[in-house]
């Protein structure tokens, strides 16, 4: 049986989508069942094709990554209903609580855990007030503030 990666492959080439929206990830999330949401997400990012904010959910492989999916994703929640801000919140708080476990395994270096950490954090500045987040971040980095995280 094909990977995952070249089953979404073909799924990518049959369909072709300017950009995947939810339709598409529900599409998928059947097609791979069983599959976790976060893993799906991560495979879509992989494959470079366009994608809904919601589909990408929240990126944490650097923190120019994160800062954008977060902007991204507080854009979403403002303009989304009810349905969709509850979905937007709960992307970040799953992608809060892996960050918080990456920060507490030993396992992990050093820096990676640290930057894990600040990862935390940002998220959870988010949650506080997804719709200040934008500014937050702009304002931080205007400021002087490193978004790579470090020493904060």
């Amino acid at each position: 049986m094909p990977s995952r990666a070249a089953r979404l492959e073909a799924w990518l080439r049959e369909k072709a989508p300017v950009r995947v929206e939810m339709s598409g990830f529900d599409e998928l999330m059947a097609l791979f069942a069983p599959v976790e949401e976060p893993e799906l997400r991560h495979l879509l990012r992989e494959s470079g094709a366009k994608l809904h904010p919601i589909v990408a959910g929240v990126d944490q492989t650097t923190m120019v990554a994160l800062r954008q999916s977060l902007v991204d994703l507080a854009n979403c929640y403002e303009k989304g209903d009810e349905a969709t801000r509850r979905l937007a919140r709960r992307i970040v708080i799953t992608a809060k609580d892996h960050a918080k476990l990456a920060a507490r395994n030993r396992r992990v270096a050093l820096e990676k855990r640290e930057q894990k950490e600040v990862m935390t954090a940002w998220m959870l500045t988010w949650l506080e007030n997804p719709g200040i987040f934008p500014l937050w971040v702009e304002l931080r980095e205007k400021s002087g503030g490193s978004i790579r995280g470090h020493n904060e």
